[in-house]
């Protein structure tokens, strides 16, 4: 096609002004040269150098020149339409498997085989992980890149099966190179030195594990941290004290997963934490069996801005006396803003059956609840068990969720049922004393389960 023709020789001047020149031995060919060339190029070998040669010459593009690389693969190898629709048109007149293949083949487009061929080079997966980094930030400017993107996730899906990654156990004795990417990825509660890691990872109450994938040996995907206790904590403060005392793992009832990371933001919308978590829970549990509860304790990172969304600024005493939502929700933007430090009990329920409102209640357009941890853990089929005031007085804690923590719990025969119930039918389970917050008006909404769901309440908040 003459329009597509002329778009490539655009982008090669692009590349070509971007100020590379040959990348691999003696291979002085543009970018987008070198694209159709390990596209054409048959051999294994010569096609290892061609891939290895181009992700040089990406690394070294400025951003012009990695601009044009994706307006190269976004739109140079897209799908194209005509062809796509004559195969799907003579796989309607003849369902052959020679239409059939034609059909595949067209259906796909080019840049994923192009970006298949790229990952055939040595240190390319990890390579290719870095260029969705750059792309995801490319697109709120240019929204078009998101069919590029929608194939960059749906071969990383492909390539970062759980069947491919394996749990590593990390502690005190892993390799200072591996302990310096826990204290930069971590992403809940910063790590503020040496001294603060191994606090972490150090005492025999402590675990930490994570996922690696065989092309990455030496970068973690995700990772969560763990505290073995007798009795759940009431505060993160608590669980990273630095005069904490540690207790025999043997005396321990309780597992706490207290932070969970994910460590490659190019392998964004690629799900790793809910097999992570299971399988931490399933081996902790063999190996411990005196382990009754697995829970979290989870940060609320949308409450105050969705408090916020339902309110006109500061409310005043006057608005926060005409209702209680309204004082609940006033309450939570004095204890964010330093202006409510203690609460009575009164007080306190008020908020906290505003908080499993929040929970219980508020949700997106496509049914499912606001809060993003909500949604991770609830979609791995954990339940609500407990909402925690006061349990992060950190600046963070504050701001986002006005020290509010909860629980999610774990229930290994559980997991399954609940995670089929939340997608299909966005079921949010809680524990009754969860539901017994709700306001009275909107507790008629939640109903108790059946004998098989234990002490669970089932929060009727389902998809709209």
């Amino acid at each position: 096609m003459k329009g597509v023709g002329y778009l490539q020789d655009l982008l090669t001047s692009i590349f070509e002004r971007s100020g590379t020149t040959a990348h691999g031995p003696g291979d002085s060919r543009s970018m987008a040269d070198l694209c159709q060339a390990l596209l054409s190029e048959r051999g294994e070998v010569s096609g290892h150098l061609l891939a290895g040669a181009a992700l040089d010459r990406f690394d070294a593009l400025d951003e012009a020149g990695q601009l044009a690389f994706f307006e190269l693969l976004n739109d140079v190898y897209d799908l194209d339409a005509q062809t796509l629709a004559g195969a799907a048109e003579a796989y309607g007149r003849d369902p052959s498997l020679k239409h059939f293949s034609h059909l595949l083949k067209t259906a796909e487009p080019r840049r994923q085989e192009l970006l298949r061929r790229l990952n055939s080079a040595p240190g390319a997966t990890a390579r290719l992980v870095k260029m969705r980094e750059r792309l995801l930030t490319l697109l709120r400017e240019h929204p078009g890149f998101g069919r590029t993107d929608l194939d960059m996730r749906h071969l990383f899906a492909s390539w970062f099966n759980r069947g491919f990654l394996v749990m590593r156990h990390i502690d005190w004795q892993s390799p200072a190179s591996l302990l310096e990417k826990i204290i930069a990825y971590e992403a809940v509660h910063a790590i503020d030195d040496w001294d603060d890691l191994r606090r972490r990872m150090q005492p025999p109450d402590r675990r930490c594990f994570a996922f690696f994938h065989p092309a990455m040996p030496d970068e973690p995907l995700i990772f969560v941290e763990v505290a073995l206790v007798d009795e759940p904590p009431t505060s993160i403060q608590q669980v990273l004290a630095d005069d904490r005392k540690p207790i025999d793992p043997a005396k321990a009832k309780t597992a706490v997963f207290y932070s969970i990371s994910n460590c490659q933001k190019g392998l964004k919308g690629v799900s790793f934490g809910n097999f992570l978590i299971k399988q931490v829970a399933g081996d902790l549990a063999e190996e411990m069996p005196h382990l009754k509860n697995f829970i979290t304790l989870s940060p609320v990172p949308g409450l105050m801005r969705w408090i916020d969304q339902r309110t006109d600024g500061e409310i005043s005493p006057e608005e926060a006396a005409e209702a209680p939502e309204m004082a609940a929700r006033a309450l939570l933007q004095q204890v964010r803003d330093g202006k409510a430090t203690e609460l009575d009990n009164a007080q306190e329920k008020t908020m906290l059956g505003q908080v499993a409102d929040y929970f219980c209640n508020g949700k997106r357009n496509d049914g499912f609840p606001v809060d993003p941890v909500a949604r991770f853990h609830l979609g791995n089929g954990a339940s609500l068990d407990r909402i925690i005031f006061g349990a992060d007085r950190s600046g963070k804690g504050l701001a986002q969720s006005a020290s509010v923590m909860v629980n999610y719990r774990y229930e290994l025969a559980e997991i399954e049922k609940r995670h089929q119930a939340y997608v299909s039918q966005g079921v949010v389970h809680t524990s009754k004393t969860v539901a017994g917050l709700l306001p009275t008006i909107k507790r008629s909404r939640a109903r108790k389960s059946s004998s098989e769901q234990g002490s669970d309440t089932v929060a009727e908040t389902g998809k709209h």
